[in-house]
C-alpha cells in the first residue's frame, strides 16, 4: 500500500509534506516552515511523527523545526553537505544513500543549484519525489549558490524518474511560472492548456502541488532546454543545452 501523502500549506507560500503508513501509524516529515499548522494537522490523525528531514538549509524549510510537538524525540535527517548550515542532524546523507521512510526505501539524490547540498527524496513505491526548491511546478529553483550548469544536471537527475512520480516541491510559485512559460513560448498547446487548470486549481483555494513529473516534463521549460521546439521559440537552436538552461533561468530572474 502506498503511503499516505498531506500537503500542508505555511508561511504565505510554502509548503511541507507528511507521508505516513496507514498500517503502522509511522509519519515522517519533509521540510518545516512552520510549526503551528503542521501541528494542527497532525494532531487531526492518529499519526505518530517520527522523522523530519529537511532538504536543504533556508529558514523558511527549517525554522519550525524547535516547535514541532515532540521535536526532542525525531530522528532528523539532512545533507552532509549542507549539515553545516542544519539543525543538529541525526543521520547525514549523500547522494546514493538510501533512508527508510514509514517503512518504506527513500533514495537520496543531489540536487544542488538552488543551494550547493540541496537534496530530493525520491520514494519508488509510493511513487513520490520531494524536490522542494530545486525542480518545482513549472519551474526550478532560483541558482542562490550553485551555477546553471549544476541546476541543469540536477534537472536531468530528476528527468529520468519516472513519469507517474508526483513532485512535492516547496512553495506555490506556479502561476507566475506558468505565466513565464507561456511567455517562452506563446503558442505552445500544453502550456495553454495547463495554465486553465492551475487557474481553475487556485481559484478553488487548492494547492498545484504535487505535480505529475510528466507533465512536467512536457510543459516544464527548465526540464527543456534540449527541446527542439523550445530551443527554437528563443533562437537558440542547436545550441548546448547548458547554455539554453542558462538562458531561460537568466530571463526568469528578469521577468
Amino acid at each position: 500500500m502506498p503511503l499516505e501523502l498531506i500537503t500542508i500549506p505555511c508561511l504565505d507560500d510554502n509548503y511541507a509534506f507528511v507521508i505516513a503508513n496507514p498500517d503502522t501509524k509511522e509519519a515522517a516529515l519533509i521540510d518545516v516552515p512552520d510549526a503551528a499548522p503542521i501541528n494542527a494537522t497532525l494532531a487531526r490523525t492518529d499519526y505518530r511523527l517520527t522523522t523530519v528531514l529537511l532538504t536543504h538549509h533556508h529558514w523558511d524549510h527549517i525554522d519550525g523545526l524547535p516547535d514541532l510537538d515532540g521535536h526532542e524525540a525525531l530522528t532528523i535527517i539532512g545533507a552532509q553537505a549542507d549539515k553545516h548550515r542544519l539543525p543538529a542532524l541525526d543521520i547525514a546523507v549523500v547522494e546514493g544513500d538510501i533512508v527508510t521512510l514509514c517503512g518504506e526505501e527513500a533514495h537520496v539524490l543531489d540536487v544542488s543549484g538552488h543551494t550547493i547540498g540541496h537534496i530530493a527524496i525520491h520514494l519508488p513505491a509510493s511513487k513520490l519525489a520531494f524536490t522542494a526548491d530545486s525542480l518545482m511546478a513549472m519551474g526550478c529553483g532560483r541558482l542562490f549558490e550553485g551555477t546553471p550548469d549544476q541546476m541543469w544536471g540536477s534537472m536531468l537527475k530528476l528527468r529520468r524518474l519516472p513519469d507517474d512520480t508526483q513532485v512535492c516541491s516547496g512553495h506555490e510559485y506556479t502561476t507566475s511560472n506558468a505565466e513565464f512559460a507561456l511567455d517562452l513560448e506563446p503558442d505552445n498547446p500544453d502550456i495553454i492548456s495547463r495554465m486553465s487548470d492551475i487557474a481553475a486549481t487556485r481559484a478553488a483555494g487548492n494547492p498545484t502541488v504535487p505535480s505529475l513529473l510528466g507533465l512536467e516534463k512536457q510543459t516544464n521549460p527548465f526540464l527543456r532546454a534540449d527541446d527542439p521546439a523550445l530551443m527554437a521559440a528563443i533562437g537558440m537552436t542547436g545550441d548546448d543545452p547548458k547554455s539554453v538552461f542558462a538562458e531561460i533561468r537568466g530571463r526568469k530572474d528578469r521577468f
